[in-house]
């Protein structure tokens, strides 16, 4: 016996414009994603810089031609040896994939009156080659990608009439992939938008000192997009279910201070300001009263509230890497890296190559207090650890401390299962190995696939399960119950 339900989703996960390549393929317009060039010395001081293009130098990056220097162009080559994938897939025998569709290979520039058909094509033959393996499509709308031409002509998500191009998005692939697809997330890591206002909402740093009153607005209107996107999905589709999707970011406080204590809160409460509107229907009084001390006007129209009332989720989704450290002097205390930003170091927890904190009781914590919250049922769609893999002089890549990691972290996931948490399913990132969201690097990896690329592109491309791959594959066959297995030699 398990604390998995039968049911239980186990799977792997990755995004297009980090896995897909093919960047101007069969039709496919140019991204966000596209123009974010590659740092090899980038690092979480000048991470925001490489992250949020000024118009100059997207302009310039759009007129690049080729994959040099910017590689979520290239990806990881999914795009071109997807049916290889998906066998291995099967193989490891998954029950659920997520993933994310391309906005700009569906409507190329955003605004385009007809969808592409190459690309609607593309999508419909990888979610019947899914399903006929047995494997469950998860599929996030926008996935820190938007069509290019939607932000240099009107501003990203910062405009409202971003919100129609969506639903006409949202509304030609519910309707195509109608009976293929039941699991649905309308944008990833949604709060990222106030973290890296270019990534999660197309909002381009032009010097201006309202970025922060844009990335605000930015959010309301995906809210709104969401809403309406899960309303079309229940007029489309009333089998489908709906989900919404989190970065979480649990604070502890640095100290037992309260007045630490009650920092911790605070930013534990505006990271879950954002699950509020997509669980709930309505903003927080924490986020209301956050606008007025920081001057942060948000324009709303009339029916706004309806619908984000109306338009709430089936489910919570969300991605869990680290936790981090509050405190009403951060200056006191040193610093580690983060998930696109750095945090207070916390004394008690080791880190990773790339300093996040490795913390696995906090995914316990992190499922009770959302359980707790929202009483709507939670699925993990992101968790992995980003690592330096060697690969053996036999070919194999012995990724004990990968197996490790989660391991620990599913021990935690037992826990909260037990203690009446109600869980969909674990899809570990990043499945194969693919282009760093961040810092746009391959050697950053998180597959339990090896893909034979470095971070200027060079390789084969081939795939090579690693030890972690076994690991998983006999995890996911006992259901959970070969969890405390060690590595098979």
């Amino acid at each position: 016996m398990t604390a998995f339900p039968a049911d239980f989703l186990w799977g792997v996960a990755f995004a297009a414009n980090q896995a897909e390549g093919a960047y101007d393929a069969d039709g496919k317009g140019l991204s966000q994603a596209d123009v974010v060039a590659y740092a090899p010395t980038a690092d979480y001081v000048d991470l925001h810089e490489l992250m949020s293009p000024s118009p100059e130098r997207i302009s310039a990056a759009a007129a690049v031609t080729g994959t040099a220097g910017y590689p979520k162009r290239r990806g990881s080559l999914f795009y071109e040896r997807w049916e290889e994938d998906v066998e291995l897939f099967a193989r490891l025998g998954i029950r659920a994939l997520r993933l994310s569709i391309a906005w700009a290979r569906i409507f190329p520039h955003g605004d385009d009156p007809e969808p592409n058909e190459a690309g609607l094509a593309f999508y419909e033959r990888l979610f019947r080659r899914l399903r006929e393996r047995g494997i469950e499509p998860v599929v996030t709308m926008s996935h820190y990608e938007m069509p290019l031409h939607l932000v240099t002509q009107y501003g990203g998500w910062g405009s409202r009439e971003v919100i129609g191009f969506f639903e006409r998005y949202a509304r030609t692939i519910l309707t195509r992939y109608r009976g293929l697809v039941r699991y649905w997330l309308t944008f990833n890591e949604i709060n990222t938008t106030i973290i890296e206002p270019y990534t999660g909402g197309g909002i381009v740093d032009d010097g201006s000192d309202d970025r922060m009153r844009r990335a605000h607005q930015a959010l309301h209107h995906q809210y709104l997009a969401s809403a309406r996107a899960v309303l079309l999905a229940r007029e489309i589709d009333p089998e489908a279910k709906v989900g919404c999707m989190l970065a979480r970011m649990l604070h502890y406080p640095a100290s037992s201070d309260p007045a630490d204590v009650q920092q911790a809160q605070h930013d534990n409460d505006l990271n879950l300001a954002h699950t509020d509107v997509q669980v709930r229907g309505r903003y927080s009084g924490v986020m209301r009263r956050y606008w007025r001390e920081h001057g942060i006007a948000v324009e709303t129209a009339e029916g706004d509230e309806e619908l984000l009332a109306a338009g709430t989720v089936d489910f919570l989704s969300f991605s869990y890497y680290m936790t981090l450290v509050s405190a009403v002097d951060p200056s006191a205390y040193g610093a580690t890296g983060g998930n696109l930003f750095s945090t207070i170091k916390n004394p008690h927890l080791a880190t990773s190559e790339w300093g996040w904190h490795l913390d696995p009781i906090g995914i316990r914590i992190a499922l009770t207090d959302l359980w707790d919250r929202y009483q709507v049922p939670l699925f993990i769609v992101e968790n992995g650890l980003g690592a330096i893999d060697r690969v053996e002089a036999d070919g194999s890549i012995r990724d004990d401390y990968r197996i490790d990691y989660l391991r620990q972290h599913l021990r935690q996931v037992a826990e909260a299962i037990d203690d009446g948490v109600e869980l969909m399913g674990y899809t570990a990132w990043g499945g194969i190995d693919i282009v760093s969201a961040s810092t746009s690097q391959m050697t950053k990896r998180y597959g339990l696939i090896h893909v034979d690329l470095d971070d200027e592109g060079n390789g084969s491309g081939d795939r090579t399960p690693k030890a972690s791959f076994d690991w998983y594959r006999r995890l996911i066959a006992s259901n959970g119950g070969t969890l405390d297995d060690p590595p098979a030699r």
